[in-house]
């Protein structure tokens, strides 16, 4: 991943991450932890700060990861148990470790981060590969909201206060399913620019892309709560099975 995706991106500001997006990793853990067999081992993809692992190796499951982010890896490694989960340093899509697998996750619109169709089907067939027979993939995703757009464009105000404002402009690009951000946020030390390019797809495409790694969909959920998926979903959890 390269330029908008590069990993250095995410060294950045890998001591704030956990902060800046609150991302609450109970019910991720609890949904995940119910699908792991007795024994089972377990990759995430994009491991990141450990957010979901490290609650769910404290559980007694054997977790894995790979991440192309050291910064991310190291604040993983700083919280309790986190230094105890094996990590290889690279390119999500690679999958380079070594199955067999009975769970593979890839959360939080992760998927999204892979600059094209063909990496994010790569990454499909890699994951199946390093599944057992019977073992699954769990993607998150959102479903990108074509309304919030004007010509393409969308400028949005994050927050604001006395001292700071935050803001996001985005430019789509239908033709390759794609949002270019830029968060910008101007306080007193200055201007800080985060910028990043995601790759969106529709829950049928991430379908498609799973019958080419040799797998089906098993469920499909709007959140980790099991919420039926309907069309007025603007997320989803999908459970794809290795036959």
């Amino acid at each position: 991943m390269t330029g908008l995706n590069d990993p250095a991106f995410f060294d950045r500001y890998a001591h704030e991450y956990d902060v800046a997006d609150a991302y609450e990793p109970t019910p991720t853990v609890e949904f995940l932890a119910e699908l792991v067999p007795e024994g089972g081992r377990v990759l995430e993809l994009a491991i990141g700060t450990g957010r979901v692992a490290v609650p769910l190796a404290a559980r007694g499951i054997s977790v894995e990861g790979i991440d192309g982010s050291t910064g991310m890896v190291e604040q993983m490694r700083a919280k309790p148990g986190g230094a105890d989960i094996p990590v290889t340093i690279g390119d999500m899509a690679d999958v380079a470790a070594t199955g067999p697998f009975q769970l593979s996750y890839l959360v939080f619109n992760t998927l999204f981060n892979l600059p094209s169709q063909a990496r994010q089907v790569g990454c499909f067939r890699n994951v199946a590969d390093v599944l057992a027979p019977g073992g699954l993939f769990v993607v998150e995703c959102f479903i990108q909201d074509l309304t919030e757009f004007d010509r393409h464009q969308r400028v949005a105000t994050r927050a604001l206060s006395e001292d700071a404002v935050k803001m996001e402009f985005l430019l789509h690009d239908p033709v390759e399913q794609a949002v270019t951000f830029q968060r910008v946020t101007f306080d007193a030390q200055g201007t800080t620019l985060r910028p990043l390019r995601l790759r969106y797809c529709w829950p049928s495409e991430l379908d498609l892309m799973a019958q080419l790694a040799g797998m089906r969909l098993r469920e499909r959920w709007t959140d980790w709560d099991r919420t039926p998926f309907t069309a007025a979903s603007r997320r989803h959890v999908s459970v794809y099975e290795k036959p």
